[in-house]
This record gives structure tokens, C-alpha cells and sequence, in this order.
């Protein structure tokens, strides 16, 4: 049936995908007092950042993730929007200061201080790094300071960071960049990554904080955004995909129903599909970026625990994870561990062998089991110098939101609230209740 829409009612708008993104825009548009709905192919909400239902070996159920994601301090419209649903961010979200450390206390770990105190104070005290290291890193980020955290497009993060000891890339810089922008250092913006420091190691007091998550990533907030829009007359749909996109006198059709904007916050291929016959540059951009894997496995031993919430790995083409989380001291499933390995290669069977192995070489546990190994194949998009991504606005009435889409930041959580907000307010004036 379809919706018809007048002047003198309230703005139908329909948000297609109900991942971050999307319900960060449904959010927004309710907020402008306009009538939404979100529609969701999947049967959950969350796209790339939801719930998932698992066993433990002796099957006790358990809810996981469908990757183990990593928080900070500067996640400001994050943490906005997760309080505005109702979310307990204190409870939700264990607060820790910067640390890359290494099962054996290598590595870095920032203290509680305003920057670039904490930062200074942290690098001279960093565990296994020469004097000559240290040196050459505060050369390096004093250099990106005084230069604006700015260089130019084409420059890779790995010759951004030429002047830094092997040491340094292979402990700080490389796990450091795979974990912000899921792109190896040789292959990844050296524009992005300095913005990332400049908004985090640089942003302010508690900027650079990690903040890892203590319930499943539906819970901190795509499921509380979902019960917030319905206590204010908008609806989630799940389980429905759209199939067709058309552009009307009066607005625009999604599979026959009529709505004054719509707002794409599905996946970059799915947006793609969508504009097509409509849009068909904007189309080709989308349609044109490189994604990149990130693998999660998940293992579990009785007894098992970290000595951190969180640990670096270092990370091979043998032992290929960078990170491991004590789900324990997360969420409470004590001896269930998460590796993840980002810009992931080669086959499920594979890194799940690989990554045990790792564990066995490189922390002092009992024999793992494991329980599920999450593969999401196009996780991110491939962060590269000079990327040319499409850009928010597609045609009146039309926007596009996701992690992907024209702005300063990688794939992140942050960068996907920041662009549903934006993409609700370029929007314009529509009717309101």
C-alpha cells in the first residue's frame, strides 16, 4: 500500500539499514519531527556492529559479537547518542588510559593526564623501547603537530612514519593502524591516521581513552536507538530487504511505498545497487571501493584469563592476530577470550588453527577451544591514500550515511553515528508534526 505524503503533515522519511549509522540518522530525523521508519534486510539491528547467539563448549548459551570493537574517549557523538537512548555509559563502557601493551609488558600505556603530558610521560616509560625509539617517536609526532596533523593525499602511513625505528612500526605504528584504519601501514592514508591522532592522543583530556565495551554491541546501541524511535511513533522493520529505489514528482518510492526523503545507510554495495538507475555516478563511486576482512575468533578454556581486559599480539603471517580480550573481565563469561585479526586472509579453518597456535606461543593459558570464529569479509572499506569516497548528499531528497562515506574519518563506530546525524540534517526543511 502505498504512503501517501501533503505539505501540511509531518515529513515521511525512510532510513534503509539499521546499523549505526542508520539509527544515528532515524534518531535525528525524529528529533526534526519527521515520521520515520527503517527498514533492515537483516532480522536484527546492528548491520556490521550487532549481537550475535553462540555456546560455550559445555553449551551454555552466550551473546557474542560479530567482531570485538574498541571504543575511545573522543567517540563524543557515540557517547551522546548513546546516553539520549537510555543507555548507562558509565555501566556499559570500561574506561582504561591508551595501552598497546604486550603479554610480556612491552609496549606502551599512557597515563590519567591531560595531553601531550600523558603521551610524553607515556612514551619515556614505555616498556622495551630504547631510548633511541622513544626519541624518534617524540621527534616524529612534535614534527605532525607543528605540521597540523596534515600531509599530503598520497602519502601511505608507512612513509608518514619512515623515520621511526623497526621497533617502533612493529609494536606501535602497525597494530596502531590496523586497529583504527583495517589497512596494513604500507597500504593505509597517512591523512587519516593523523587525523585519528589529532582527534584522540590530541583531542583533550580522556580522549585517547580505550573504551571497551561490557554488554554485546546491540545492547550499547542499535536495540535501545530502536526502542527510543518507537516511543516516539517511528517503526524498525527487519527482515525486509528493498528491492527498488524511484524517484517521484513528489519524493521518492521504496518498493512502492512514497516518503519524502530517504536517507542509505545500508552497506556501500547495497547503496549501490539502490542508486543505480538513479544516481549512476554516485552509484559507480560507491560500487568502486575495496573492502577490507576482519576475522574474530572466539576460545575458550575453564580458567582462562588475561592479565589485561586487553592485550596486543604480535602479530605474523603465522600468528596472525593483533589483539586479545578477556571477555571474563568484560562482560562476566570468564575464560572465553576474542582474537581478532583485522585485515584478515585465507580461510575460516585457517586462522582458527593459526590463531590457536599464537595463543599457545605467546600466552601462558590452558589448551583453547573454540567456540565461534566471526569472518566478516567486507568489514571496512580499504583505507588508501588519496581514496576518492562518495560523497553524503546523492540527489534532493536523497542522502547517503555509513562509515564510507566522504568525511575525515575511517570505518568506525564514530564515523558512522557522525555521518547518520549530518545525513539527517542535510535533509533541509520538510514538514513536521
Amino acid at each position: 500500500m502505498s504512503t501517501q505524503v501533503a505539505a501540511n503533515v509531518a515529513a515521511n522519511v525512510a532510513v534503509v539499514g539499521a546499523g549505526w549509522a542508520g539509527m544515528a540518522a532515524a534518531i535525528a530525523h525524529a528529533q526534526a519531527g519527521r515520521h520515520v521508519t527503517v527498514f533492515e534486510a537483516a532480522r536484527s539491528v546492528g548491520g556490521r556492529a550487532r549481537a550475535v547467539p553462540a555456546k560455550l563448549p559445555d553449551g551454555t548459551p552466550v551473546t557474542l559479537d560479530n567482531g570485538q570493537h574498541i571504543l575511545i574517549g573522543a567517540y563524543a557523538e557515540s557517547l551522546r547518542l548513546m546516553r539520549l537512548v537510555g543507555v548507562d555509559v558509565d555501566a556499559a563502557l570500561l574506561r582504561l588510559p591508551l595501552t598497546l601493551q604486550f603479554p610480556d609488558g612491552d609496549g606502551l600505556q599512557l597515563p590519567d593526564l591531560p595531553p601531550p603530558w600523558d603521551a610524553l610521560l607515556g612514551i619515556a616509560r614505555a616498556q622495551g623501547w630504547t631510548w633511541c625509539d622513544k626519541l624518534a617517536l617524540l621527534r616524529a609526532a612534535t614534527a605532525w603537530r607543528l605540521a597540523g596533523f596534515d600531509c599530503a593525499p598520497n602519502t601511505s602511513v608507512a612513509d608518514l612514519c619512515a623515520p621511526l625505528t623497526p621497533r617502533l612500526m612493529a609494536e606501535f605504528i602497525d597494530p596502531l593502524c590496523v586497529s583504527a584504519l583495517n589497512t596494513p601501514a604500507h597500504a593505509a592514508s597517512g591523512q587519516v591516521f593523523l587525523r585519528v591522532l589529532r582527534d584522540s592522543l590530541f583531542s583533550g583530556c580522556g580522549g585517547s581513552n580505550l573504551l571497551l565495551p561490557r554488554t554485546d554491541l546491540g545492547a550499547l546501541f542499535p536495540q535501545a536507538a530502536a526502542q527510543w524511535l518507537a516511543q516516539r511513533g517511528g517503526q524498525v522493520v527487519t527482515g525486509q530487504r528493498v528491492q527498488r529505489l524511484e524517484r517521484q514528482a513528489d519524493g521518492w518510492q521504496l518498493d512502492g511505498d512514497t516518503f519524502h526523503h530517504v536517507t542509505l545507510a545500508c552497506p556501500p554495495w547495497e547503496a549501490s545497487r539502490l542508486a543505480a538507475n538513479v544516481a549512476p555516478h554516485w552509484s559507480a563511486m560507491a560500487d568502486a571501493l575495496r573492502f577490507e576482512a576482519i576475522t574474530t575468533v572466539y576460545a575458550h578454556a575453564s580458567g582462562a584469563r588475561l592479565p589485561r581486559p586487553m592485550l596486543a599480539l604480535r602479530s605474523t603471517a603465522a600468528h596472525p592476530a593483533q589483539f586479545v580480550f578477556d571477555r571474563g573481565q568484560l562482560d562476566g563469561t570468564h575464560g572465553l577470550l576474542a582474537f581478532v585479526v583485522s585485515a584478515s586472509t585465507g580461510d575460516r579453518a585457517e586462522l582458527e588453527q593459526r590463531v590457536l597456535q599464537q595463543a599457545a606461543a605467546q600466552l601462558a593459558l590452558p589448551p583453547l577451544q573454540v567456540v565461534q570464529t566471526v569472518v566478516e569479509k567486507r568489514a571496512t572499506f580499504a583505507c588508501t591514500p588519496a581514496l576518492q569516497r562518495p560523497p553524503m548528499p546523492v540527489l534532493p531528497g536523497l542522502t547517503a550515511c555509513g562509515d564510507y562515506v566522504e568525511g575525515p574519518y575511517p570505518a568506525t563506530l564514530e564515523g558512522a553515528v557522525l555521518s547518520g546525524t549530518a545525513a539527517a540534517a542535510d535533509a533541509g526543511k520538510l514538514p513536521t508534526r
